[in-house]
């Protein structure tokens, strides 16, 4: 992308709080551009109804019944990644931020088999080296200007991950796996770059929104997927050669940047998570996906157990007996995650 069009979607930034209320009154402008749901980084009214900021659930990602005064503006005043109310939570949940979509049917089920739980279930679901960071820090953390503690039962990431964390100390009892997830190229639906395969992610032009090394599991599978397509050269091309000339944007948050930039018209394609291609598709919104082959692919699988002095311990088991449950694992088949089958010895 050209500096020109770059300075114009960061002009588009700043006036866009002070537009966006007069863009969910009236609504989206005429036009081809307007009518693709896409808003390709341009200075102007902005071409959405709100819809394409998180948090996408429109409220309903949340246990709580009494919401009180309800004050959430998309990409302003937004909390995407909290869940439930803190007060006096009978469950704390650090949940590696793979599923969000999904664990609003997940609580709801839960709860349904244990009514004590109902509007008591807090959490999180950022990437899991934050949510690491976030449990070292005594469970408290800041977002914008608020401060609160929420300290977890049970911590959720990759199995290798969890495995690691029981060894140090500072998860306790087995770990629990539960489902299985591959990756897949994320693309606006009308495919601008013309992505047909992951070699085409290291064509000079097609500009890439790729998880963040820094803190994003993710990233290990992505580049032996990479390596596995085009040898450590396409690795290099995408998260080094294209990174330092602004082809590859890196994220700061988590996946749910990818689909924000595709959307955005800000790149072309991102490699994620097979299933949050699917909720992205199955939400409406204008994103579309390149499978990978099995032989090019990388399955990860999924895995939680119970934090070291859990307040809420015999809650965090339950939690951990009911995710690898029949129940729970229809929910997570809906977006493409598989059950997971422990290897034969």
């Amino acid at each position: 992308m050209g500096n020109r069009a770059r300075n114009s979607g960061g002009r588009f930034v700043r006036l866009l709080a002070a537009m966006a209320m007069a863009a969910l009154v009236a609504g989206p402008a005429g036009g081809a551009r307007a009518q693709d749901g896409l808003w390709h980084g341009r200075v102007g009214a902005p071409q959405y109804k709100g819809r394409m900021f998180p948090p996408w659930s429109g409220g309903t990602n949340t246990d709580v019944e009494a919401k009180g005064f309800e004050f959430t503006v998309p990409e302003v005043n937004s909390l995407a990644d909290f869940h439930g109310d803190i007060s006096n939570p009978a469950l704390v949940l650090y949940i590696a931020g793979n599923y969000y979509f999904a664990m609003a049917p997940l609580v709801h089920a839960f709860e349904a088999a244990n009514h004590a739980f109902k509007g008591r279930i807090f959490y999180e679901t950022i990437p899991p080296g934050l949510l690491l960071r976030h449990l070292k820090a005594g469970g408290r953390i800041t977002s914008g200007n608020m401060t609160f503690l929420a300290r977890p039962d049970v911590y959720l990431a990759g199995l290798k991950k969890v495995q690691a964390l029981i060894a140090d100390g500072t998860l306790v009892g087995k770990p629990v796996a539960y489902v299985t997830n591959d990756l897949a190229i994320m693309i606006p639906r009308d495919n601008p770059g013309h992505i047909a395969g992951l070699d085409d992610l290291g064509r000079p032009g097609v500009r890439l929104v790729m998880p963040n090394p820094a803190f994003e599991g993710v990233v290990r599978q992505i580049k032996s997927t990479l390596a596995k397509a085009g040898g450590e050269a396409l690795v290099k091309a995408v998260y080094e050669t294209k990174l330092a000339g602004g082809e590859t944007i890196l994220t700061h948050i988590h996946h749910r940047q990818t689909p924000l930039y595709l959307m955005q018209g800000l790149a072309d394609a991102g490699v994620t998570w097979t299933s949050e291609a699917i909720f992205q598709e199955q939400a409406g919104h204008p994103i579309g996906h390149i499978a990978i082959p099995a032989a090019q692919n990388t399955v990860a699988v999924y895995g939680g157990a119970l934090v070291k002095g859990a307040a809420h311990p015999a809650a965090g088991r339950a939690w951990l007996a009911f995710i690898h449950s029949p129940a729970a694992l229809a929910i997570f088949e809906k977006y493409g995650f598989k059950p997971y089958a422990a290897p034969a010895k």
